[in-house]
């Protein structure tokens, strides 16, 4: 608790400095009139380490380790998911030039993708190995937002990616955090709003990715583990 005060009394020094632009002089001697009341409860408490203190220091440095490792982890992923998956507007324009572009099936694709601005990697492998492409798809993206809900109204967003009647499109459908996420449902909106999504016979298409430890250097070994 003394040294959450103490780090607490650097932020605050730091705020005042950077964030409400207050001289210099002021930050550092506010700081410094706080951390000399803290900085003595610390070391007060410094004694207690070697008889029994140690315990839970070692155990916030464990799970302070995991969760920096897991954050790391997880960057590292995105950055070579948003790398494979590339630009969905490059992937789109790229079909217009493709020699030999892919067969149009009927039916509606609908892809689930978390990044609006990357190309749902099973769509892009549908292209590039099976050739084929829905008569209508649809890149559907769900956005969190920090209201409780979110009116009908203003729900759904639809771009249809630079070029009209190319049977590609992203909706953007947003959600309060006290609403219940329901896909179809909001998607109902935009067919009554004249785009022919066949909700009903839908086809949805989801990405999963599988996290194993590769040769490149990352991270540590140990962490990849």
């Amino acid at each position: 608790v003394t040294g959450t005060l103490a780090i607490d009394t650097v932020l605050a020094a730091v705020v005042v400095r950077a964030l409400w632009h207050r001289p210099l002089w002021m930050a550092i001697t506010g700081a410094f009139a706080f951390l000399i009341v803290d900085l003595a409860f610390l070391a007060a408490n410094i004694p207690k380490i070697p008889t029994g203190g140690w315990f839970p220091l070692v155990v916030g440095l464990a799970i302070f380790t995991v969760l920096m490792t897991w954050r790391r982890g997880r960057d590292v992923v995105t950055r070579q998911r948003e790398e494979e998956e590339g630009p969905l507007l490059d992937f789109v324009k790229e079909l217009q030039t493709r020699e030999d572009p892919p067969v149009r099936v009927p039916g509606t694709a609908i892809f689930l993708n978390a990044n609006p601005d990357t190309t749902p990697l099973a769509m892009r492998y549908n292209v590039e190995h099976n050739h084929v492409l829905h008569e209508l798809n649809v890149v559907v993206n769900v956005e969190s937002v920090g209201i409780p809900y979110v009116p009908d109204e203003e729900r759904i967003e639809v771009d249809d990616l630079a070029i009209p009647d190319d049977g590609i499109s992203m909706v953007t459908t947003r959600f309060g955090f006290q609403d219940e996420p329901n896909v179809p449902r909001a998607l109902r909106q935009v067919e009554c709003d004249g785009i022919p999504i066949d909700i009903d016979n839908a086809t949805y298409f989801l990405s999963r990715i599988t996290v194993s430890a590769g040769k490149d250097r990352t991270m540590m070994p140990w962490r990849k583990r």
